[in-house]
């Protein structure tokens, strides 16, 4: 069985997000609805998440929850132009039981790390539809333009990306290499 994984690269924007959500339209590329996503960031005790550049979470997205772990990166997951290739794991959770994943979490010994709080709007396109075009403003951090393909061939993946960056003109906005996590994190502690 060939495991798909999540190629991706963010970028951050000097504004809004409004010019890019007309360029994405004036592209064919339709918006979802927004969202609020509410992510709990957690670490073990004896291994820094924050060093290993792991991610677990336990994500809520209206009635929707699941928990989400990312392994560690390496030279191998992110690539000399900032494009990470990591596979995921994610349970679903029962509506209503974030919480509850939060609270096992802590009981068996992690440590929470931050709550990141973002509006995002995802855009798709009716030729690529493998390819996801996000508008993420982050409470606290500010806003940014996450380009991601789902894939099994990382290197082609990566390809994809840098080609709808330029097709939209973002590629010129700087790349942001830290997670939301860190990123909160820092506005935190500033």
């Amino acid at each position: 069985m060939t495991r798909s994984i999540e190629v991706e690269r963010k970028r951050e924007l000097a504004d809004d997000g409004q010019a890019l959500a007309e360029a994405l339209a004036g592209h064919g590329w339709a918006p979802d609805a927004p969202v609020t996503e509410v992510d709990t960031y957690y670490s073990r005790p004896d291994v820094d998440y924050m060093v290993t550049v792991e991610c677990l979470r336990v994500r809520q997205r209206g009635d929707f929850a699941e928990v989400t772990y990312k392994p560690p990166s390496t030279a191998a997951t992110h690539s000399a132009d900032s494009v990470i290739s990591k596979p995921e794991t994610n349970v679903a959770l029962l509506p209503g039981h974030a919480e509850h994943a939060g609270q096992l979490l802590e009981n068996i010994g992690m440590r929470r790390l931050v709550r990141v709080e973002k509006c995002r709007t995802a855009y798709r396109h009716p030729v690529h539809p493998g390819v996801t075009v996000s508008i993420d403003t982050v409470a606290g951090v500010g806003v940014f333009v996450e380009t991601e393909v789902i894939a099994t061939d990382a290197g082609a993946a990566a390809g994809i990306v840098a080609e709808t960056e330029n097709r939209l003109g973002i590629g010129h906005c700087p790349v942001v290499d830290l997670p939301y996590r860190d990123l909160a994190l820092s506005h935190v502690s500033a």
